[in-house]
């Protein structure tokens, strides 16, 4: 039921289409806050990433994926995660695991859960982990991976996909459209609920 590397087929982002606005959403945290999209209005950029605990693909990036969180709010990007999978199937992925790594890895992002699964929906995530970057008017201007490295692919970790585009951003300078698309474990979707985009 785990996500194992060998025996597994990897999932990749749909690629939603460039210049989509954000998708509204508002989701508690495993503290029971509530957040939403609103919340990160006057944001120079928002960095929305779908990810959960125990996928290798997310387990890989924890490290470096909470530094890279941390340096780029010091810049005025607005970060936040959300863990869209069935956790009552996948007991790992639960609010108090959550708490648990936000503990050990230092989040200083919100980390939400999206129980319904609808706002993965509407995103049409599809892996985790998953990166979606908006502009300071909240249209999408990069989805795709984080950088070439996985696991035991010997690649260092370097985020530097997401990075450029987000320097680009910063920097009011044109994102590349030439965008790779992220892979991982797919989303475990509520049985008899998993979206078209998704099969």
């Amino acid at each position: 039921r785990f996500c194992i590397l060998a025996s597994m087929a990897l999932t990749p982002s749909t690629m939603l289409a460039l210049g989509t606005p954000a998708p509204d959403f508002t989701l508690p945290d495993p503290h029971g806050q509530t957040i939403s999209l609103e919340n990160f209005a006057g944001a120079h950029a928002l960095l929305v990433i779908f990810m959960c605990n125990h996928c290798p693909f997310v387990i890989h990036l924890k490290t470096e994926l909470a530094a890279f969180a941390t340096e780029y709010q010091k810049r005025g990007v607005a970060v936040v995660a959300i863990n869209s999978n069935d956790s009552s199937e996948f007991p790992k992925d639960s609010p108090a695991n959550m708490i648990a790594d936000i503990k050990q890895y230092g989040y200083t992002f919100d980390y939400l859960i999206d129980a319904d699964q609808r706002v993965a929906k509407t995103y049409e995530a599809a892996c985790t982990p998953d990166f979606y970057l908006f502009d300071q008017s909240k249209h999408l201007r990069y989805r795709g991976q984080f950088d070439d490295s996985r696991p035991k692919n010997d690649i260092p970790i370097t985020g530097s996909d997401l990075r450029k585009a987000i320097d680009a951003l910063l920097t009011d300078q044109p994102v590349a459209t030439n965008q790779k698309p992220s892979i991982g474990c797919n989303i475990k979707w509520i049985a008899g609920q998993t979206p078209k985009y998704a099969v």
